[in-house]
């Protein structure tokens, strides 16, 4: 088959909150049943005509694990950040494999399903380093702050009066050391699931070997990267709104059916998406468009085949 004769291959980006909710207890069985119905709107993409791979956050499972350390503490060592990132990406990409298998033979589009643990590099010379600011994982009493700090070396911040949490820093991706292994296997398995919570980070130490390192990556820039270096025909973004609006919550309030990067830029300028929300699916979508030209929709899941159809969402054009 040449490169013209393959589906058109779509990038999908959503939160880990799509598996775990806040009113969810967390348990398995919970995780099961949101795969499955993360499952039932990601099948739309293939329905649709394409390869998909999928890259979805962590932050809920990856807080759960660092719960369990902590309460397990005196009992057994704690594993490092890069490990429980892993063991997330593991986990989370279990769920969402056999979701995702039994849906497309269910609608008669069956095929392989692939997970990657998928490694990616960082710059240990980021400023994030420097100042920790992604907070992670539960609420802690200033007492045990403090013990944090001084036997686990942990950079403890109080969070808006609710206790005091571990921050850690968060690069910016560099690449994706997997990503001839990746674009190799959407030869054969028309879903790969990728860059699960942004991708292990990792970096290349003085001896030249590669190793862990403690941070978090996040996950918009990590897809949006993956699309880029693949070149996808479209880059989505799944999101808890259909379009993206302007003058959020103002009377002034306005929904966009479209934007041009230079329009996604000022409007990021003028503070329009927030950092903690928005502002860094908009600014992972502008350096998709920027590198390869192509379209980003962003949506959500209940208007997502709509989006697709071009009767719902926010597309970001060059």
């Amino acid at each position: 088959m040449t490169q013209k004769e393959k589906p058109k291959l779509a990038v999908v980006a959503f939160g880990g909150n799509a598996m775990l909710r806040p009113e969810d207890r967390g348990t398995q069985e919970e995780q099961i049943a949101r795969a499955k119905q993360a499952a039932r709107w990601l099948a739309e993409i293939v329905r649709h005509g394409y390869r998909m791979i999928v890259v979805h956050g962590n932050g809920p499972q990856v807080g759960n694990i660092l719960v369990q350390a902590e309460e397990a503490s005196t009992k057994i060592p704690p594993q490092s950040l890069d490990v429980a990132v892993a063991q997330t990406e593991g986990s989370m990409g279990f769920m969402l494999q056999q979701a995702i298998r039994n849906r497309l033979e269910t609608i008669s589009l069956g095929g392989e399903v692939v997970s990657v643990l998928t490694e990616v590099e960082v710059d240990p010379n980021d400023p994030a380093f420097k100042r920790p600011t992604k907070p992670i994982g539960p609420f802690f009493t200033r007492y045990r702050a403090e013990a944090l700090e001084r036997d686990l070396g942990w950079t403890m911040r109080e969070d808006a009066g609710r206790g005091w949490r571990h921050v850690v820093p968060s690069p910016r991706p560099l690449h994706i050391l997997n990503i001839h292994t990746v674009e190799k296997m959407l030869d054969v398995a028309p879903v790969i699931i990728a860059c699960g919570g942004g991708g292990i980070p990792v970096v290349r130490g003085r001896d030249g070997q590669w190793r862990g390192i403690e941070a978090v990556i996040d996950k918009d820039f990590s897809s949006a990267l993956i699309a880029a270096e693949l070149n996808a025909d479209v880059y989505i973004v799944l999101t808890g709104v259909n379009k993206v609006a302007i003058d959020w919550g103002k009377p002034s309030q306005r929904f966009l059916d479209r934007m041009t990067v230079e329009e996604a830029e000022k409007h990021l300028a003028d503070g329009q998406f927030p950092p903690g929300s928005m502002g860094p699916k908009i600014e992972a979508a502008v350096q998709f468009v920027r590198r390869t030209k192509k379209e980003v929709l962003i949506t959500d899941v209940e208007h997502l085949r709509e989006a697709l159809e071009g009767q719902d969402g926010t597309l970001i054009v060059g």
